[in-house]
Formats: C-alpha cells, structure tokens, sequence
C-alpha cells in the first residue's frame, strides 16, 4: 500500500454520492470535447469554417484545456480542490453561453479555449478529491478509478450520441448551452456532498511554468495543424514546431532548477507513473481521432444524419459501460497491469486499422462500421483503466492534484496532437488523390487516419509491454 493510501484513516461517509457528482463533473468535461464533434458539418455550414479550420473547433478546447492542466493541479493543492473545481465549473458555464451564441469563428473558437480553461480547473481537482476520498480503502479506490476511467470513456462516447440527438432536434447551438443548466446543477450539489478540506499544501505558484508548458504546446499544435496547408518543410511549419519545442525543454530545465516548480521532476519516481502517462497519452492519440474521423466519415461518405450517425456511435459507449462497469476491474486483478494495458492497446490499434480496411464509399454501418467499433471500444476500456491506475494510484498525498493535472494533461495533449496529425493526415491524402470524386477521395484520407490510429495503438501495446513494472493490485494481485 502507498504511502497515499495511508494518509486517510477515516472514509467519508458521503463518498459514494461524492464520487456521483464528480464522475458527473468528468462526464460533462469529457463531453464538452466530443459532443460538438457531431455538430461539426452543421457548424462548418453556419459559421463559414474551412474543411481544415474546422478542427480549431476542438483543438482550441484541447489545447487550452491540456495547457493548463498542470496549473489546475497545482492550483487544486494549495487553495483546495472544492474552491479551484467550483470556479472551473463558473467559468465553463458562463463559456459555454458565450460558445452557445457564437456569431463567428473566431468568437467560438474563443469560447471553446475559454471552456478548456474552465476544464483544466474541474478536471484535476476532481480527480484529487476521489483520491483523497477513497486513500483509505485500496479495493475501493480501485472502483472509484473504475467508474472514474468510465465517466471520462462515456463522456467523449456518449457526447457524441447527445450532440447528434440536439443538433438534429434544437440546432449545434445546444451542444453548447446545454451546459448553462448542467454547470448550475454541479454547483449546487457540490457544497451538499463536497467537503472542504483542511489540508493545503503550502508554497507559491510556478506561473512562468504554466505560461512556458502552455505556449509551447499550443505552438507545436499549431504547426502540426498549419503543415497541410504549407508543407512539413515550410517556415510556417517549422518556426511554431522548433519554437514550441524549444519553449518546452527551456521548461524542463527550469522545473529543474525553481525553488517551486510546476513539475517536481521527483515525482517521476513514482512505480510506473512516467509509462503510465505515455499510456494515456498514446490511449487518446489514437482514440480521439479515431472517433473524429468516424463521425466524419458517417456523415460526409455515408451521409448519415447527425441523428443517425449518432445512433450508429451509440453501441460504443454501451458496450465501454457494461465492461468497464462489470468485467475491467476483475481482468485487471487477475491478469496485472501490463497484461491488460497491452492487450487493450491491441484491441484498440485492430479496431482503427480494421475501419481503415473496411470504410468505404458504398458502405452501410452493418458491415463496414459496427464490427470495428466494438472492437475499438473494447480496446480502449481494457487499456485505460490500467493506465489511470499506474497513473495516480501510488502518488503521495501532497503531490495528488499534481498527479491528476499530469494525467489529464497527456490525455487532452495526446488528443490535441493525435487529432492534429491524423487531420493533416486526412487532408493531405484526400488532396493528393487522383480520385475524379471527391467524396472518393475524402475517404481515401479518412482512411490513411483510421490506419495511422491504429499504428499510434500498436505503439502504445509495444511500450507498455516493455516499460510497465511488477505492480500489486490491490493487496495480493500482482501484475506480471
């Protein structure tokens, strides 16, 4: 047992309806980044967005969102995660009317970056308080990772299968302000179920830190996005790319260097925290897109209806829920970590390089679509459970929101860069096909993105397989 799990003798006797609220608070943030995907066409339509710009939709969310993460954390475990996971839940409501009401492109893509904000606040502080609410009881701290790792998985899922049944039903505009209602509901519940914690941690906040991790990701977003349109070789390209990169090792020698940093660089430490973090980066790399690419693909080759293509995501979710509800805890107890991370990845890669085999232009959702998706979904639920829990479970108590802004920072950065990637991916391919139609030649780069995917997965099996360490489970499973 951690040291963590030590530090909390007595459970709260509200922790399972705490753990409800928060589960719900990461439903809504993980939904926030998948349910205007369904809206995407719609909202290319009204608003005048480019096929290429229309990413900046969700890229503007994820990479704000992955940005400030760190920060959030940090925030989170010196001010109290119930005061920083309040204020993330103001500030994403009041975004979100804003986003709801968007006049522009760049008014959206404003108040997409301003909800990432709010998310890096509510996502971090959320995670350290189950943490903290469950320190006590190893076997239920499992759980509560379980129905933690779901709500994530069944946000970005069922998002989808929402933004579908009210963009079809009310308009894309209530894939947005339906979180005015859902953030004031949050708020509250959580001074009812949340309590306050006494325990700080004391220290300053590494604010030139946050600002070098965040510029330097959106910069090396931003030139992976820019690379279709103006070449890998171009300095339009390459300046955001080498700049990014170069702001990003600046703060790592920094983190090594300040009296307070951002990142104690100690905490990699932590048994199979450093694998762990790759693992959720390389899970939402080749989720992310994946999903995006197929809600594209569903609607634009397909020509499904936002209602319909959200019905045909539906199973995806279902079937996440079910196995992550009932049968990932026990496969992860029997089997160890690594064998379930690995086997999840294999899963997951089968299930995009399959669509990249199957989807085509006269194909129909029975044949070409379901199969590959449940696989797909099958592979993300087995690998990310374990991936949270070589993520968090074995860090100190003082370091937890820490922790959990590493954890959702590579998550949201890992969707922010596979999206970017398989975009320009897409793009590139579709423009360089010789097809005549152009709807062959759209599917032609959905393709290439679907097989990318699974190649990013493959990857992750590959690591995971030679990197994750000899862990206990619980109290007498070992992961071998």
């Amino acid at each position: 047992m951690s040291t963590y799990s030590q530090s909390i003798a007595q459970p709260d006797p509200k922790r399972w309806k705490a753990l409800a609220l928060l589960c719900f608070a990461n439903f809504l943030v993980m939904m926030d980044a998948a349910i205007i995907q369904i809206a995407l066409p719609s909202i290319k339509e009204a608003l005048g967005y480019s096929q290429e710009d229309l990413q900046w939709v969700m890229s503007a969310f994820l990479i704000f969102f992955g940005g400030l993460l760190l920060l959030g954390g940090r925030l989170a475990d010196l001010f109290g995660n119930r005061r920083i996971f309040n204020l993330g839940v103001i500030i994403i409501t009041v975004a979100s009317l804003f986003a709801g009401l968007a006049w522009s492109e760049m008014s959206l893509n404003i108040s997409r970056a301003v909800q990432g904000i709010g998310a890096a606040l509510i996502a971090p502080a959320a995670l350290s308080m189950i943490m903290l609410l469950f320190a006590s009881n190893s076997k239920e701290m499992g759980k509560a990772l379980a129905f933690w790792g779901l709500s994530g998985a069944a946000g970005g899922a069922l998002g989808i299968v929402f933004g579908g049944v009210l963009t079809d039903l009310l308009s894309w505009r209530w894939t947005l302000l339906i979180y005015v209602p859902l953030g004031a509901f949050v708020l509250i519940l959580s001074p009812l179920l949340l309590q306050k914690r006494v325990r700080k941690t004391t220290g300053r906040v590494d604010y030139t830190g946050a600002i070098l991790v965040t510029v330097s990701l959106m910069l090396i977003v931003y030139g992976i996005v820019t690379a279709e349109h103006s070449s890998w070789q171009s300095l339009n390209t390459m300046l955001p790319l080498v700049i990014g990169v170069v702001l990003f090792i600046v703060f790592i020698f920094l983190q090594s260097k300040v009296k307070e940093p951002l990142v104690p660089l100690n905490i990699f430490k932590t048994p199979n925290l450093s694998i762990g973090n790759v693992s959720v980066f390389l899970i939402a790399a080749s989720w992310f897109p994946m999903v995006y690419i197929l809600v594209l693909y569903l609607q634009q080759v397909l020509k499904l209806s936002p209602f319909a293509g959200a019905m045909a995501l539906l199973p995806m979710p279902i079937f996440m829920a079910i196995f992550m509800i009932f049968i990932a805890e026990k496969v992860m107890d029997k089997f160890g970590i690594k064998k379930t991370m690995v086997a999840g990845f294999i899963l997951l890669g089968g299930g995009a390089v399959l669509f990249s085999q199957t989807a085509s232009v006269d194909g129909n959702y029975w044949t070409n679509v379901l199969l590959a998706s449940l696989i797909a979904a099958l592979g993300n639920a087995l690998a990310y459970l374990p991936a949270t829990t070589a993520s968090v479970s074995e860090v100190e108590s003082e370091k937890s929101g820490l922790a959990s802004g590493l954890y959702n920072t590579n998550y949201q950065i890992g969707s922010a860069i596979g999206l970017a990637i398989m975009v320009a991916i897409a793009a590139s391919t579709a423009n360089s096909s010789t097809a005549e139609n152009s709807v062959f030649a759209l599917n032609k780069g959905f393709q290439q993105a679907f097989f990318w995917s699974g190649i990013v997965a493959f990857a992750g099996a590959l690591l995971a397989l030679l990197f994750i360490h000899s862990q206990k489970q619980g109290e007498s499973n070992d992961s071998k």
